[in-house]
């Protein structure tokens, strides 16, 4: 894939990372040797730099003269099977590539922890913006972009989830029938070990989902963590997704789950302040889709019913909550002391609050 556009204003607005953090740095001669023998067209030294978006697996941007990489690995102190599966994660891209043009090339996945302490795989970098919190500055979308921004960024989602598993390989990955039931009960369960005394207990959330699992709404891929600040944008139209990353999470399940985590971060424009305080993507842009837009828009267009849509709303933001009262888990035990988590219990506050909110104006 080639380097930045030569474009100065594309060029501009394109995402990049930034310096690698102290303790993450990787050993580059080893690296670059094993990558060389792998890939032989590589040409030139990388220049080496690492993305600070999210909490878990590093992710390092390998810039040669020839080809433009990205290199993921899991954090120190863990092992590759499980959460940081980086073979899965491999895999699971190169299986979906061939039916869903979302995905980076893939070149090699290396078991040998050897070469820099940990498992990792290297793929394309997918050149263009990450919608963040804002767009980047220059990035400006009149109402009718953003709408098929939106659209565009919906109809993603349900191409994903028209992907055929099977003929992709994936069947491994499918369990088979209740995984409803299975990720209301893992979650539940994941709160009630991270609770600390001064979040609630969340009870009559807890119990009305397990109360109301629902029948799977199909099986199919499912990304589980679909949100814009996980997709590519290409630089000279920004309505135009390119790329969609981090599938770390991805696996063969329910879709309406799979939209229930994608709406539990969707903030619009008249939302309280508190709500768009939390906002990590943007979504309230003019133009942009109400979450009940948003719903019904999916649904038109899959044939799937919305009776049951407050189930999987709130699981959704219930399923936030534990996310994010795990990471305050982490800060309340002082295992990290990072001070961006340091009110993440006021989130989980919230978070229940609206699901509770919805139950109620539910009506079941």
């Amino acid at each position: 894939m080639s380097q930045d556009s030569p474009n100065p204003q594309a060029a501009d607005v394109i995402d990049r990372a930034g310096a690698v953090r102290s303790g993450e740095e990787l050993p580059i001669d080893a690296l670059d040797g094993y990558l060389k023998a792998q890939i032989p067209e590589l040409r030139g030294s990388p220049e080496v730099t690492q993305y600070s978006g999210g909490a878990s697996n590093w992710t390092y941007r390998l810039a040669y003269d020839s080809h433009d990489l990205i290199l993921r690995r899991p954090p120190a102190g863990t092992k590759a099977r499980g959460a940081h599966d980086m073979g899965r994660e491999y895999r699971l891209q190169t299986a979906l590539a061939p039916r869903f043009p979302y995905i980076a090339t893939q070149y090699l996945h290396c078991e040998d922890e050897a070469v820099i302490g940990a498992e990792f795989y290297v793929m394309d970098r997918i050149q263009g913006i990450i919608p963040r919190r804002h767009l980047p500055r220059g990035v400006d979308l009149d109402p009718l972009q953003a709408r098929q921004l939106n659209d565009n960024f919906l109809d993603t989602l349900v191409a994903l989830h028209g992907v055929d598993y099977r003929e992709a390989g994936l069947e491994s990955m499918y369990k088979g029938a209740g995984y409803a039931r299975r990720q209301i009960e893992g979650w539940n369960a994941r709160y009630e070990k991270a609770r600390t005394w001064n979040v609630p207990r969340a009870r009559a959330v807890r119990r009305w989902l397990e109360a109301h699992i629902p029948e799977d709404a199909g099986a199919c891929v499912i990304h589980n963590d679909y949100r814009l600040d996980n997709v590519v944008l290409d630089a000279q139209d920004p309505t135009r997704l390119i790329g969609v990353l981090d599938w770390e999470l991805a696996t063969i399940g329910c879709p309406m789950m799979d939209l229930g985590n994608t709406m539990a971060y969707w903030i619009q424009a008249d939302d309280d302040g508190f709500l768009r305080k939390m906002s990590r993507q943007p979504s309230y842009l003019p133009g942009m889709r109400s979450r009940r837009e948003m719903v019904a828009a999916y649904c038109e267009r899959t044939g799937r019913d919305l009776k049951a849509w407050p189930i999987y709303e709130v699981y959704g933001l219930f399923r936030l909550a534990v996310i994010l009262q795990q990471i305050y888990y982490r800060y309340h035990h002082k295992q990290t002391d990072n001070p961006a988590f340091k009110n993440f219990w006021l989130m989980v506050h919230y978070l229940v609050f609206r699901a509770k909110r919805i139950i109620a104006r539910s009506g079941i």
